[in-house]
Order: structure tokens, then sequence, then C-alpha cells
């Protein structure tokens, strides 16, 4: 690999909680996972046995969960689902403090903390159920994984509240897992077959600013796809015929070679997209140019040939993920809505090499579209798959014996406030549109900064800047690559803006009270795909601004949806409907619809 430069992070977010959600869209799903998701979501982990799997009963209790035929249950990955529960519940902390959820997340600390071995050790499903095996399986069990999650929750907690003892039980655990995984005498190579550890060691490394966690990480993501395989290693040890891996090829878990000379988009697309943002954060941090340059190259392969126009990833359920160049199925889609959410970690991680807008147009898409599905209007109900094409057998559930994805989509909406925004030496970025108002500081300066407008449904935003005094920076805000004009107007006068990465950039000297208006049109489009998808060849999306539309049964009374027709020339009119969802907008058209009245029971002819 190239050697490490210096850290090449241009960029940086704005923190969540320096950021207030005022308008409508936003405010009214954050509310929603604050005050429904987050406690309905402690039940299910309650009432599906999953806290009461940290007590490690002995004798062990039997399986809730069955082992399915590749030899696993999804008990094995419990502990990730309790991490991600701290994470979101601690963001919720970060809003409101409130005691009962923080005594909640201290007591999943006392039950850790009784659990967790004298060499740091903290697994338990291993602690509990098989000890002795600890280690032994990293391709399929998950330990490093769930030990990821726990990190990044335990982090979260502290943030919030400002207290050490689950995190100080996690630097234990990320000591021994440190002392266990190497290069050195005695440590073992290898790595995780789940990516995701590595993402809470990045995070874990900028709370303490001990460099030997970043180092960790960079083991873990650089040892990867090294030659012999890891994988057939420990299989062997375990007395396994590495052959009978039940997913066959380790494409599936990115590690079919070093991460470096990856250029396809392959396997699972949680793991995928988890690797990639870990390699994104490396880049970052280390100024390592190869690994910035596998993630442009993988970036590019997944959004021209792999990628559904919601920005769902992976069309087919049996490896949750990728399978061939333009193979995109509508009513078999798989995508997870835990990979949409990964995606959007992914890219934002490149917006902040960068300031890109082809980032920042995924990283959005996947939000309103891919991620924001997963998670139903009342908060409590959720897709694992999102397919683009439905009979109407596809429901939302209230939970999952992989509950991966109702953690994953709201710890996404609870941080949302941290993706409207980055800051640089003198230059503030804006991303995303929507009402909100956020305090920054960059350059030595405390700024504030105002957003109002009804985006998602108009296009009409104003920018207001507030400071105690004048300060000189440059403002830079993003056109969407959907928005074919884009006018702008400083203090009620039309103004012209360089043009960079797809932002439109203003350098000024501001003074508290400047405005910043941007007009972004946004007609209703016709989306096409590609032609060779071919499962798309006469058909089209509709879109408008940042969001793709669905035609349903329930509003379109007049026989199955696959007979409309939706001719060229038809207009294609937005309606606000005040009413619905909320304040959602519709879009209205005049179709064609195939009259089967002359078929009878006939079901080939020679005419159409």
């Amino acid at each position: 690999s190239e050697p490490a430069g210096r850290p090449s992070r241009r960029f940086s977010p704005v923190n969540f909680r320096d950021v207030t959600i005022t308008g409508a869209f936003w405010r009214e799903r954050l509310d929603t996972v604050l005050t429904r998701t987050i406690p309905s979501q402690r039940e299910q982990l309650e009432r599906n046995g999953i806290l009461a799997s940290l007590d490690l009963a002995q004798p062990p209790p039997p399986l809730r969960i069955p082992i399915r035929a590749h030899g696993l249950t999804t008990q094995v990955f419990w502990d990730s689902d309790v991490g991600k529960w701290i994470e979101i519940a601690s963001y919720g902390v970060s809003f409101r403090r409130d005691e009962t959820i923080e005594r909640q997340i201290e007591e999943i600390t006392d039950r850790l903390a009784a659990a967790q071995l004298p060499d740091g050790y903290l697994n338990c499903w291993y602690i509990g159920r098989e000890i002795e095996n600890r280690w032994t399986n990293l391709r399929d069990k998950h330990e490093l994984y769930c030990a990821g999650h726990l990190l990044e929750g335990a982090i979260a907690y502290f943030d919030a509240t400002g207290r050490r003892r689950l995190l100080d039980i996690m630097i234990r655990y990320v000591d021994h897992i440190a002392a266990t995984f190497g290069t050195g005498a005695g440590q073992k190579p290898g790595y995780c077959g789940h990516p995701e550890i590595e993402l809470g060691l990045v995070k874990l490394y900028r709370v303490t600013g001990e460099r030997k966690h970043l180092d960790l990480a960079a083991y873990f993501v650089n040892q990867r796809g090294a030659q012999p395989h890891y994988f057939d290693i420990e299989a062997r040890a375990r007395g396994e015929d590495p052959a009978k891996y039940y997913f066959k090829t380790y494409e599936y878990s990115q590690s079919h070679k070093p991460v470096r000379e990856q250029d396809k988009v392959l396997g699972h697309a949680v793991r995928g997209m988890y690797l990639y943002s870990a390699m994104a954060d490396l880049a970052a941090e280390t100024g390592d140019r190869s690994l910035k340059a596998a993630c442009e190259r993988l970036w590019a392969d997944v959004t021209s040939k792999r990628m559904y126009v919601t920005a769902g990833l992976g069309p087919s359920a049996s490896n949750e993920g990728f399978t061939t160049d333009y193979d995109l199925p509508n009513a078999t889609a798989y995508a997870e809505t835990c990979a949409s959410v990964a995606l959007i970690f992914w890219a934002q991680r490149m917006l902040n090499l960068d300031c890109d807008s082809r980032y920042a147009d995924v990283m959005e898409l996947a939000f309103y579209n891919g991620a924001l599905s997963g998670l139903s209007h009342d908060g409590t109900h959720y897709f694992y798959e999102n397919p683009l094409e439905s009979s109407g057998d596809h429901h939302r559930w209230t939970w999952h014996p992989c509950p991966c994805c109702p953690m994953n989509v709201a710890r996404l909406i609870g941080s949302v406030g941290g993706y409207f925004y980055s800051v640089g030496d003198d230059l503030l970025a804006v991303h995303m549109y929507g009402g909100n108002s956020a305090n920054v500081t960059f350059g030595g300066k405390a700024i504030g900064v105002r957003q109002e407008t009804d985006y998602p449904w108009s296009g009409d935003v104003a920018v207001t800047i507030e400071a105690d005094e004048p300060a000189e920076f440059e403002l830079r805000l993003r056109v969407p690559g959907w928005a074919r004009e884009a006018t702008l107007a400083v203090n009620g006068v039309r103004a012209d803006a360089r043009t960079t990465g797809g932002y439109l950039a203003l350098h000024r000297r501001w003074s508290s009270g400047d405005q910043v208006h941007l007009s972004l049109p946004m007609p209703v489009e016709r989306i096409h795909a590609h032609p060779d998808v071919k499962m798309d060849i006469g058909r089209v999306a509709l879109k408008r601004g940042p969001l793709i539309y669905c035609l349903e049964g329930i509003d379109n009374g007049c026989g199955p949806l696959n007979r409309f027709r939706l001719p060229p020339d038809a207009e294609l009119r937005y309606e606000a409907r005040p009413e619905f969802l909320g304040g959602a907008g519709v879009i209205r058209a005049e179709t064609e619809i195939s009259d089967v009245r002359d078929w009878g029971d006939v079901l080939y002819r020679a005419v159409p």
C-alpha cells in the first residue's frame, strides 16, 4: 500500500447535537423516533429475550431462534442489537435528559460489567454458552461485529452524559481484542466476517486521542483478504473443510482479495458498506491515498451498475446482497434497510473527503427513499426488505428474528442533524436542506446558520447567517443533481457564484442577518433505467426533487397496476396535500389502462 501521508480530512460534519431540527418533515420523523421508537424498541428487546441474554443464566435456556440452514442462530448477534439500542437511546438523551432511559442504560451496564471476564472479553453468547470456542469462528459468529456496536453505543452514551463506566468496560474489551489480534507472536491474524468494529474504533480514537485504536482499525482493514486466507485457517482448526463454506465464496464478506485490489462491489451489501465506510474513515485520518482510490473505484461501480433508483442495494435474498451488473429486479429486490443506512454512512465519509455533490446526491436519495421507508409513520413497524414492486403481500412487521434494521434506521434518523452541514478552514458547506438552526465553529469563528424551507416539497431555501461580529468565509450550497437550474440571491439581490464540485460557492464578509435565497425548481420527471436493466425496459419511475414516487392500488382503483401505461406526452402535475400524511405532495396524471374485456379465458393470442 502507499505510505500514509498527512490526514486528508478537509471537512468535518457538524455534530447533530449542534443542529436543531425545525422543519415539519424531519421534525415529525425525529419526534416519532424519540417518543415512540426508542421506548418501543426497548420493550421488544425485553419481550424477545435479548436483554435477558445478558444475564448468562445457567444452564442456558433453550434457543428462541432455531439454527438455520447455514448452521447459525441469529441469537449470536444479540449483543449488537443491545449496542445499537444504547446508541439511539443515547442520542435521545442528547436531545433531552431522560431518567428512565438513563436508568435502563445503567442497568444494561451493570449486566455487561457482571458478564465481562477478567481478561476483558465480553460476548454474552460465548460466555454463556460456549466460552471454550471464543475467537474460533470470526467468519460466521460476529464477535467483533457485536463488540463494534457495543463500543459505538458506549461512545454515544459517554458523549450524551459524560459517564465513563460503560465506555471503560468497552475499552477493556478493546484492549483484549488488540492483544488477541495482529501479526505479532502469539496473535491471531484474523478479522471479522462482518465489518463494523472498524467504525467503532475510529470513533474511539476521536474520543480518546489514542492512536492505538486507529491502528487497530487499520490492521483489521489492511489484513482483510491476505493470503493464506484466515477463514480457511480457522475452519481447518475447527475440523471443517473450508470448501464446504455455506456461502461458497469470500466475496460474500468482501475478503476475497485485499481491499486496495477490489474494484467490484460484491457480496453481502451491509458488510460491504460498513467496510467501505471504514476505508474512507482511515483515508481521512491517515491520508492513505490508496484507500481513497479504492473507495472511489467501488463507489463508481455501485452507483453506475448496482444501485436501485431508490438507492436500495442488493437484489438478492440468498446473500442479502449483490449479484451481477444491472441485475435490479423490482418485485424480488432485497434492498435491505440496513444497506441504505450504511450507504449513507459511506456517502457522508466520502463527502467529507472531497465535498463533491455526487456523494451528497446519493446520501440524500438514500435518506428519503432507501432508508426512511424502513420505519413506519407510527415509528413502531419496520421493513427489512424494500422491494420496488409488490402485489400487496409485503407489509411492515413489529419485530424480526434478525432485528438489525430497527435500531439502524432509528439511529440514522436520531442523528439526521449531523448530515446537513460540514465545516473546513474558513468554509461552511450545506449538503442537505430542511428547516433547522445550527451553531457551528470553524476557523476560530462561531457562526449561527438558520434554514427556512418546506423542503422536500419545495425547492425554495432561505439560509440566514447569524454572527456576533462580521466574519469572512466561504458558504457552499449544494445544487442537487436533479436540479436542472438553480438561482441565487443575497439579501434580495440576484448573485452569481463560483461552482465547485456541484456546489455554489460564495466567499464574502458576512454580517449577522445576511440571507441567501436558493431556488431549486422541482418539476416532476420521468426517470429511465440503463437499457441493460432488462427488468425496467419500457418502464419509468416518477421523481420530484429527492423523492421517488410510488403508484399504489389504494389510490388508483382501476384494476391491477401492471395494466397502467403512462403516455410519453402525459402531463405530470404536482399537487400539495396538506391533510395527507402530514403534508405530503402527490403527482397526478392521466394514464391509459389495458382493456382485457375481450380476452376472456385466452392466455395467448396473435393480436395485442
